[in-house]
């Protein structure tokens, strides 16, 4: 994978809860009660869980960034990419591309067939909305004041290499 000079991507380790929850903080956009659920989903990992986290580290080892995917019930190769959050130091610096690459590329080893991802249409998620919608995702639902008043959930997905339909983002 060609990963931006001083970034590794690699396995998360249970002692890099902390440095995980960090992270989450850094960012601004999540509350403490969506925190909590991602350190649980971080715990699960560790006991046989489906979910998969990998890590952004830049040079020195240092935890920059996470993403988290797994399966999504009941479908056919479909997998729900659940977090992924890059420390606002390294906002911009390619970090979280790299993790969004290195997550791919694992789910079309497994031969994914589409990535779904959800998030906010507040205005304060403008930045993670274009950064999927220019990786080629596409707006495949919206659910109206879903999360709250004037908060709509997006529903974004990505057909994977491989994939019958290959780039239609969207189900048709």
């Amino acid at each position: 994978m060609n990963e931006p000079p001083g970034f590794s991507v690699g396995p998360l380790a249970r002692e890099h809860r902390a440095r995980v929850a960090e992270i989450l903080r850094s960012t601004e956009n999540f509350r403490d009660e969506e925190i909590d659920v991602a350190l649980e989903l971080f715990d699960e990992s560790f006991v046989g869980e489906e979910y998969v986290f990998i890590a952004a580290f830049a040079a020195g080892a240092a935890l920059v960034g996470f993403a988290c995917f797994g399966p999504t019930m009941s479908t056919d190769r479909t997998y729900d990419l659940y977090w992924i959050a890059v420390d606002r130091a390294a906002h911009g610096s390619g970090c979280g591309s790299v993790l969004l690459a290195e997550v791919e590329r694992r789910l079309e080893a497994l031969h994914a067939r589409m990535l779904v991802v959800e998030t906010s249409s507040r205005s304060d998620y403008t930045a993670t909305r274009g950064f999927y919608l220019k990786r080629g995702y596409v707006e495949a639902a919206r659910v109206r004041e879903f999360y709250a008043p004037e908060d709509d959930r997006i529903i974004l997905t990505k057909r994977l290499a491989g994939s019958p339909r290959q780039g239609w983002g969207a189900v048709a």
